[in-house]
């Protein structure tokens, strides 16, 4: 099978304006609704597109909603989304700053990631992205990693690392649900979020960026 596209090979080509208005996110909205370009359309019981902010300085991208979400429609409500809002707490962030999306928009059977719903819903995370315009994405696991910047891969690797992104900062970390596996994944999903909390300090309230170090380098 080709490889899947990334989030920059699909982003919208038009030129446009970055002035947003909600009937523009409502219309997103509608068509992510009315998708069936996959077969998990027809599965779905709610499709999952976004909470939080629309205006968000950290935008969190997930991989696929579980079924938690799908009873829901609300991305990161069971026990993975538990231990992402106690990050959030911990790092200080407003309702008003953070947001979440997830790059598959509908619950795969067995929470298996699906190539084929991420090649589908490829358009629809680079509008959300384009509309929502963060200042720092923080893909939350290796599909979410890999639908930005595949030349980070493993996640072992890039997680707590910051770098760029389409002029965005850029912060990987491993799914919160893998920090319940082990201890030592609980360890580097809370070392790597004293990281991410450094960095947002470094930025402060105006979310100057300035400049950042390379992936690999200490933060």
């Amino acid at each position: 099978m080709p490889r899947l596209p990334t989030v920059e090979e699909v982003w919208p080509t038009v030129p446009r304006t970055r002035r947003r208005s909600l009937s523009e996110w409502k219309r997103l909205n509608r068509e992510i609704e009315r998708c069936r370009r996959c077969p998990l359309g027809s599965l779905r019981q709610h499709v999952v597109i976004h909470r939080g902010s629309l205006r968000p300085r950290v935008l969190f991208v997930g991989e696929a909603p579980g079924a938690s979400e799908d009873r829901v429609g609300v991305p990161f409500v069971g026990v993975a989304g538990k231990r992402l809002d106690q990050l959030v707490s911990r790092l200080g962030l407003l309702e008003s700053e953070f947001a979440v999306v997830n790059v598959i928009k509908c619950h795969p059977p067995a929470n298996r990631f699906s190539d084929e719903a991420a090649r589908a819903c490829r358009p629809f995370l680079a509008r959300q992205v384009e509309f929502l315009q963060p200042i720092m994405i923080v893909p939350l696991g290796v599909s979410a990693l890999s639908a930005f910047r595949p030349d980070l891969l493993p996640i072992s690797h890039a997680a707590g690392w910051l770098s760029r992104w389409r002029g965005l900062l850029f912060f990987p970390m491993i799914h919160p649900a893998a920090a319940a596996r082990s201890t030592a994944l609980r360890r580097r999903w809370e070392h790597d979020g004293k990281s991410l909390s450094k960095v947002l300090s470094r930025l402060g309230a105006v979310g100057n960026p300035g400049s950042i170090p390379r992936p690999g380098a200490s933060v």
